[in-house]
């Protein structure tokens, strides 16, 4: 592969994935909040209380994916910085 040929960046691309999924996951909350079932009763972290309202179940969605999908990549980075430069059979 050439140097003029344009690239497209890992990192780039996994963080279009996962802005796309919090956005998407914020998009399903407020439908949920929208059509307003029985018993919403939104918690944000198991002690923020959230409103039952489209707003309160899209950051609600929007938030709790964010961190879980946040803490498992940043699990990610700091594996593969850690083992990249390892050569094959040796421990770092």
């Amino acid at each position: 592969m050439s140097d003029t040929e344009p690239r497209t960046g890992g990192r780039r691309l996994v963080v279009t994935l996962y802005v796309g999924i919090v956005l998407l996951t914020a998009a399903i909350g407020f439908v949920i909040g929208y059509i307003g079932p029985q018993g919403l009763d939104p918690e944000l972290y198991g002690f923020i209380q959230l409103p039952p309202t489209p707003f309160g179940m899209a950051l609600y969605g929007g938030a709790t994916i964010a961190t879980i999908l946040g803490v498992l990549l940043a699990g990610v980075v700091y594996v593969s910085e850690k083992y990249d430069d390892a050569e094959p059979g040796r421990s770092p």
